[in-house]
């Protein structure tokens, strides 16, 4: 079995692979404030639950854009788990050629999802994660990664509207029964979801343009199944994406 750790900034999510079998994924905070033999309970009560000893793990894998706990939660899950933690960064093999300015600067939640974008479906292609900040990736032709738009999430997007007006409630992000909303919640959840969905479908259509080429789309992310669905484009979800990433890095360097 292999453990994969994503560490994003509101939450970090793992999940163990059989083969190429994804046994379990689950997802709790991101607190830069705890300790690694917190993180380690939080392992030991993940896999308690799905009845997973920790001998029964040969390896893991851990990409983060939160640099500040990379080294606590590595720590952490081979304390518990008793096995090395690979984490993806410099160093790492993973089959991506990325064609930007400073590759050294991309997120690593990018390339992973990138290594997993071209290894399950065709480019060229776009890869949207709507997670805490929304990004949208592209890869061409070739299956070299050239760029990305980054977006505020539409959580933040979300907190602003409400912590900025003094008459706007916080608000669920359920759909609302129609575009135009008679009132004020609807009229937010609207304006906050299709909003969000006619930006994604504009970026796609002027990413085609750019190409020439009409890209394969998919998305992940926490937020992606609230958003894909109202999106005009075919959208591919694909919840487990960047596990799934992490898996293949793992196979390429586990030799190591």
């Amino acid at each position: 079995m292999v453990l994969t750790i994503d560490i994003g900034n509101t939450n970090i999510v793992i999940g163990c692979f059989q083969g190429e079998r994804l046994l379990f994924h689950e997802r709790f905070s991101t607190d830069q404030e705890a300790t690694s033999l917190e993180y380690a309970t939080i392992f030991k009560e993940t896999l308690d639950l799905h009845e997973i000893e920790p001998g029964e793990i040969q390896g893991g894998i851990l990409s983060s854009v939160v640099p500040s706990i990379t080294r606590t939660v590595k720590e952490a899950a081979e304390k518990y788990i008793g096995t090395r933690i690979l984490v993806v960064g410099p160093g790492i093999k993973t089959g991506i050629r990325m064609n930007v300015d400073d590759p050294a600067q991309q997120g690593s939640d990018l390339v992973v999802g990138a290594v997993a974008g071209v290894h399950y479906y065709p480019v060229p292609q776009i890869l949207i994660d709507m997670g805490t900040a929304t990004t949208v990736s592209v890869i061409d032709s070739s299956k070299a990664y050239i760029g990305k738009m980054i977006l505020p999430g539409i959580a933040i997007s979300l907190d602003a509207l409400s912590s900025r007006t003094a008459q706007l409630p916080r608000i669920s992000l359920d759909p609302p029964k129609k575009l135009i909303g008679s009132n004020t919640v609807d009229s937010m959840k609207s304006g906050i979801l299709y909003g969000s969905a006619g930006a994604l479908d504009g970026l796609i259509d002027r990413i085609n343009e750019e190409l020439g080429k009409t890209c394969t789309v998919v998305a992940t992310g926490g937020l992606a199944g609230v958003i894909a669905p109202l999106c005009r484009h075919e959208i591919i979800m694909e919840e487990d994406l960047l596990l799934k990433g992490l898996l293949i890095i793992y196979e390429k360097n586990a030799k190591k």
